[in-house]
């Protein structure tokens, strides 16, 4: 048995300290094609608004769960610029639901901001999340884009704040979610934008205000939180996780709203627009939002989707509108799913 020298750490220390906020994102990209076919580019969109509009200080965690060999290329080349802290790499897709409990219990951070894979990053985002994280009481999961259908459950602890008050705190039900957010909201997770405009006419959104005293600071929100994007304290993120293992590719993140909302603590929403959710395509009202914030560079993906944008709305598939088409169609699909990704 041999040695040679002594290994060149021992005695040192690193200078390296965790920042106080980690932003956590999960991708998953299988392959290029059918569903997955726009999804390198949504995630190449995805990183570089947050890389441009997170101007405090962080760590990125990002922890693929099972993508393809160009995905994991493209992760690889980020780490290896230094713009991507920690990578986190499992060899095939464990579900959601666990990735999130390793990756949560992973994160060095205090706070986690947890994001999906496909969600726009707007200037400022980071600030307004940790603004009324750290200014409401017992609020813990913080979204940046406010939705109506985020406030239908989960909210035994904001009705109790709100029928019960708090100096401080204003209470205020308004029509004050835009119906353009909720159209595109609508537009990226495949409902039908009229119909869901129409299921919520007369949904009032629940607008609150809190102010500290002797003008500490004040600010609002909007009542609800999306699951797909949030901010929360890690040691709250880690309670409101199952403690056991699930082996769910999808599923549990109503449970984890029903968790937090269960501890005690408010699910709320910036009542601005800091994040949006873009589903798996681009449109070319997105580039073209995109190129207005500076996040393309010389056409970038222009080439690489001509012929593959998908249009702001399009009449639906002949398929579709026979009785039953979508029942059938999608049985078909979550059994080929089952079958190339399980």
């Amino acid at each position: 048995m041999t040695r040679i020298g002594i290994n060149p750490a021992r005695g040192k220390t690193s200078n390296y300290h965790p920042a106080r906020v980690t932003v956590t994102v999960l991708t998953y990209i299988p392959d290029l094609s059918g569903y997955f076919e726009q999804r390198l580019e949504v995630l190449q969109l995805v990183l570089a608004s947050l890389r441009a509009h997170t101007r405090l200080a962080h760590d990125l965690l990002v922890f693929d769960n099972g993508s393809c060999a160009e995905v994991v290329d493209y992760l690889l080349k980020l780490q290896g610029s230094e713009q991507i802290d920690y990578l986190m790499r499992a060899h095939q897709n464990i579900g959601k639901i666990d990735a999130l409990r390793i990756m949560f219990n992973a994160a060095p951070g205090e706070i986690i901001a947890y994001n999906d894979d496909d969600v726009l990053f707007y200037p400022g985002w980071l600030e307004a999340h940790l603004q009324i994280l750290d200014l409401f009481p017992l609020a813990a999961m913080v979204s940046g884009m406010p939705v109506r259908d985020a406030s239908l459950h989960a909210f035994k602890s904001l009705e109790k704040l709100a029928s019960q008050g708090a100096p401080g705190l204003s209470v205020e039900k308004q029509r004050r979610i835009p119906d353009a957010w909720e159209i595109d909201w609508a537009t990226s997770t495949g409902r039908d934008p009229e119909k869901h405009l129409q299921a919520t006419q007369d949904h009032l959104d629940l607008v609150l205000g809190f102010a500290k005293p002797d003008n500490q600071g004040s600010c609002e929100a909007i009542g609800g939180a999306n699951h797909f994007q949030f901010v929360i304290p890690k040691k709250i993120g880690l309670q409101a996780l199952p403690p056991e293992w699930t082996g769910k590719l999808m599923g549990s993140m109503v449970e984890l709203d029903e968790a937090v909302d269960n501890l005690g603590y408010l699910r709320l929403s910036t009542v601005e627009r800091y994040t949006r959710h873009l589903g798996n395509a681009l449109s070319q009202e997105v580039l073209d939002e995109a190129a207005a914030l500076g996040l393309l560079k010389n056409g970038q993906f222009q080439s690489q989707l001509s012929g593959k944008l998908q249009p702001r709305s399009r009449k639906r598939h002949w398929l579709m509108r026979l009785p039953g088409g979508r029942r059938i169609l999608s049985a078909a699909y979550n059994r080929l799913f089952s079958i190339l990704y399980r």
